[in-house]
């Protein structure tokens, strides 16, 4: 029989372990947005140093883009399957 299991609590510390959850998600929501921010901007600073000349190989740019395209795509889908879970959790019965 397992005793603990990281994360979780008795009943009685319900309070505790479900605030300690709730930030771990929070945080880990919250730096993958940075990230997905931080690669947008890396893009768009690639896209303005190119236009201005500062950047003379298109490849780059192109890549930096496709980097940003596809962490937007893949945080729109996370953002949609949180949602569709929520909707689920929500029209369960009890």
């Amino acid at each position: 029989m397992v005793d603990r299991i990281e994360g979780l609590g008795p009943l009685s510390q319900s309070g505790k372990t479900q605030k300690k959850n709730e930030n771990n998600f929070s945080e880990a929501l919250k730096e993958a947005l940075e990230k997905v921010n931080d690669i947008q901007k890396k893009a768009e600073k690639a896209a303005d140093d190119f236009a201005q000349g500062r950047i003379s190989n298109i490849h780059e740019v192109i890549i930096e883009a496709e980097k940003a395209s596809i962490a937007l795509r893949l945080t729109v889908e996370v953002r949609n399957r949180i949602v569709e879970a929520y909707r689920d959790i929500m029209r369960m019965q009890i």
